[in-house]
């Protein structure tokens, strides 16, 4: 049961308010306006607030004070410039007006509050955001297992109620869009960068060419990788650099499925103005805030990550690393197999803090077949589980502090009750 706070137009009050008590829900006030909201929020003490996308009814003031007090705001939009207006403000639950009480119920009964990544200046406008959180997503060649960590840590950080977008950016040609069941006739990533090259890349246009993969209280954006490898070219280092900086203002984290190689292409030609294959796999890691180097659980896949994670540390410095072994099974390692990764991983690299995946092909045959994330094909499966925990240990800020309430003044609210605030 949640405590429910309404500051809607009353029509959709009057439709949604059955609906609510029906699901056991306390309705705590209603029919308010924005500014008597945020003066009595101590006083009603609400779990969650539903109120109007537009600018007359939500401000950054009522997120702020909202986000202080640990309250979710979840808001009905009637129009595409209401849904923009709460996107800006940093709001990650964004509905509709004309939804049923059925799609807003799992929201309003689980999860935590998501803090709104906005602050307001003086023209009531979002200002002095932080950039988004850049984890790129790297491995060796042999398939270890890159897209599938990049595909979930995505999806578990998007169902966590955060703005994700997910960038295919292998210049040796992604697969992040078959793997969701995404076109891929016109590459998302490269289009960002020729755009972003031209001077031309905003919001606007990323919104246009993302695609975005579907699913309940997890979605994401996607912008698909190359068509074909030998379009490398349109991923040079500075347009892949400036497309970056506009997507890391747009959402709240960014993951990247980088290439797997680090080798320098200039050692290869005498032509020092040539555009490099590799250039784009450097410039995402040189970025990143965060990068996850998967390597496969086996004696070729163990040598080949150890190998590239010296390469690697050059590039970005160990404290950035987080190293993850994937697929740990006894028939390839023997009795123990964790046990083996861990010491070999200690012994070799002088890694102590190292993550393990599980082999779980039934997981991962379920959702390359249905083209979804494991969250959506399977929910309960070891693999998804570790995912989980992984992404959410390693990159969620801490939980905020929910102060005490006050003693509450107000009984439960009946359908078609109204409650005066003072």
């Amino acid at each position: 049961m949640s405590r429910l706070a309404f500051a809607l137009d009353p029509s959709v009050e009057d439709r949604l308010l059955p609906d609510a008590v029906e699901h056991g829900h306390l309705v705590v006030a209603r029919a308010l306006a924005s500014d008597a909201l945020m003066r009595n929020l101590d006083e009603i003490a609400p779990d969650v607030v539903l109120v109007g996308a537009g600018r007359t009814a939500l401000g950054p003031a009522l997120i702020e004070s909202c986000d202080v007090r640990g309250i979710r705001i979840v808001a009905l939009a009637a129009s595409d410039a209401d849904r923009a207006h709460a996107r800006n403000l940093g709001l990650h639950e964004v509905f509709d007006v004309a939804a049923g009480w059925l799609e807003l119920e799992p929201v309003v009964s689980g999860g935590v509050p998501v803090p709104a990544r906005a602050s307001a200046d003086s023209a009531g406008e979002p200002a002095g955001r932080a950039p988004a959180t850049m984890i790129a997503v790297w491995g060796p060649a042999g398939a270890p297992g890159r897209t599938t960590v990049a595909v979930n840590v995505a999806a578990e950080l998007a169902a966590a109620g955060h703005r994700v977008a997910l960038v295919d950016a292998d210049p040796y040609g992604g697969v992040v869009a078959p793997s969701l069941g995404l076109l891929d006739e016109a590459p998302g990533f490269a289009s960002a960068c020729r755009l972003a090259g031209a001077g031309s890349l905003d919001r606007a246009e990323l919104e246009r060419i993302a695609q975005r993969y579907s699913s309940s209280r997890a979605s994401f954006e996607v912008l698909t990788g190359l068509v074909g490898p030998s379009r490398w070219p349109e991923l040079s280092r500075d347009r892949v650099t400036t497309a970056l900086g506009v997507i890391r203002d747009w959402v709240d984290y960014v993951v990247v499925d980088t290439g797997f190689s680090l080798e320098h292409d200039e050692e290869l030609t005498s032509d020092q103005f040539a555009p490099r294959r590799n250039a784009a796999t450097f410039a995402v890691l040189g970025l990143a805030d965060e990068v996850i180097a998967v390597g496969l659980a086996d004696p070729v896949g163990l040598s080949r990550l150890l190998r590239g994670h010296v390469e690697l540390l050059d590039l970005v410095g160990d404290a950035r690393v987080r190293v993850v072994v994937n697929r740990v099974r006894t028939s390839a390692l023997g009795i123990d197999a964790y046990g083996q990764v861990r010491q070999t991983m200690r012994r070799f690299a002088g890694l102590s803090d190292v993550v393990t995946l599980p082999h779980d092909g039934r997981a991962v045959d379920a959702a390359i077949l249905t083209a979804r994330t494991l969250r959506d094909a399977a929910p309960k499966s070891p693999l998804r589980t570790a995912l989980r925990d992984f992404a959410l240990d390693g990159f969620l800020p801490p939980e905020p502090a929910r102060p005490a309430r006050r003693a509450r003044r107000f009984g439960p609210v009946r359908a078609g009750a109204a409650v005066a605030v003072p």
